[in-house]
């Protein structure tokens, strides 16, 4: 079975958990997944079964969006409202100015990863270091905040909720917290759903229900999704019978043999529209490289 299953990753589940599930409904051992969730995060996951594990190192969208709500007028030790309060004020803002506030984290921002995170630190995780009560050094690092907006917000409850688009790497309970902290309150994430990563969305993503039932009805290979999806944004080169043959035999071809070159990774498909991998021209030697092939 190769292809593409977005999943609605479930609260509660890590996203090892979703690969393991995975792996006993599709009786396939070669599973991967691209971007991390948290076990309290919902939302989209793209699970990669067979040769579309190949893609995995490969995917050319790195962006990510998520629905965050927030709690003002509480710190934790983890950043969200799983974790230990650490503080408690009492929080009276306004809309506006909390929307004053978010205007400085739109655009290229800087970051220190929690200590509640997957990161390594000499080899060891930083959660496995925050649970054995350890702090260690951070360094800051930079991300890439393109969309920051208040979708809602209770100025009884101080609660609220944001539309955050990102570059990969980005915390948002980081994001949170800092936002608490500048407006002098603090702040914890209370809730988290990704919407889009991958180029995939949550229209693209089926539950563990759905994927079960579509197993039991015989028809699993309709939730899955062609590799090619994620290389849509590349340039496409298509070759007939006798260049195809010679593309997935890992013969370089000659770029002057080859139309429809551009610069950069290539989208190759055969006559017929079967995906065959990608490719680079490399312009020094006159070749096209094969980058990795998928048949």
């Amino acid at each position: 079975m190769d292809g593409i299953l977005c999943m609605n990753k479930p609260e509660g589940f890590t996203s090892f958990d979703v690969v393991a599930k995975l792996r006993g409904i599709t009786r396939t051992k070669r599973i991967g997944h691209a971007g991390t969730l948290d076990p309290m995060a919902t939302g989209v996951l793209p699970v990669f079964l067979g040769r579309a594990t190949k893609a995995i190192s490969l995917l050319p969208d790195h962006t990510k969006r998520y629905t965050a709500g927030f709690q003002l007028g509480l710190t934790s030790d983890t950043l969200d409202s799983t974790g230990t309060i650490l503080s408690r004020s009492h929080s009276t803002l306004t809309q506006q100015e909390l929307l004053a506030a978010l205007e400085q984290y739109r655009g290229t921002i800087s970051q220190i990863p929690p200590m509640y995170s997957a990161l390594k630190v000499e080899g060891k995780r930083l959660y496995e270091l925050a649970r054995q009560g350890k702090t260690v050094e951070r360094k800051p690092r930079k991300v890439e905040i393109f969309q920051l907006e208040l979708l809602s917000f209770d100025t009884k409850l101080q609660t609220g909720v944001l539309d955050v688009g990102c570059s990969s790497g980005t915390y948002i309970r980081t994001l949170c917290d800092d936002i608490g902290r500048d407006l002098g309150v603090g702040a914890v994430m209370t809730s988290l759903q990704r919407t889009e990563a991958a180029g995939f969305s949550l229209a693209d993503s089926r539950t563990f229900d759905e994927v079960q039932q579509l197993k039991d009805d015989g028809r699993l290979e309709e939730a899955l999704l062609p590799v090619e999806r994620v290389f849509e944004s590349y340039p496409r080169l298509c070759f007939g019978e006798a260049q195809a043959r010679m593309f997935c035999n890992g013969v370089k071809l000659d770029l002057d043999r080859v139309s429809g070159v551009e610069s950069g990774l290539h989208a190759v498909y055969n006559q017929t529209g079967q995906f065959l991998g990608l490719a680079q021209p490399d312009h020094d030697t006159g070749v096209l490289r094969i980058q990795k092939l998928f048949v």
